[in-house]
């Protein structure tokens, strides 16, 4: 049997940019993905906890340590800039792998720095 699984989170991202007219994704800190283990061009799944909105898309690769979260094209709609927002990715899995996988989550802070990892 195989599960879905939280692969990794960044938690209370800040959303610096939306920009409706931008090919729809996420645009994220090189380096937080790289800290998440996360791919440029992978699902995640976006929470916002301002408004509440849910939200699918995919990751943008965006300038390393520049603090940058940004929401583009329709996905705009749903943040603005000092939203508080929660990225997270999955992955499947063997139920016996997952008896000992251990997400990795990333908390930051208001410049999207990281503070703690988990």
């Amino acid at each position: 049997m195989h599960v879905n699984m939280l692969k990794a989170k960044i938690h209370r991202a800040t959303i610096t940019d939306a920009n409706l007219y931008y090919e729809g994704s996420l645009t994220v800190d090189g380096e937080l993905l790289d800290r998440a283990g996360l791919f440029e061009y992978e699902k995640i799944q976006i929470v916002n906890i301002n408004n509440g909105a849910r939200l699918e898309t995919y990751l943008i690769r965006g300038e390393e340590g520049s603090g940058d979260i940004g929401l583009n094209g329709a996905a705009a709609r749903l943040g603005h800039p000092g939203d508080k927002i929660i990225i997270i990715a999955y992955c499947t899995m063997s139920s016996e792998e997952a008896k000992n996988h251990k997400p990795k989550i990333l908390l930051v802070n208001d410049e999207n720095k990281v503070k703690e990892e988990i």
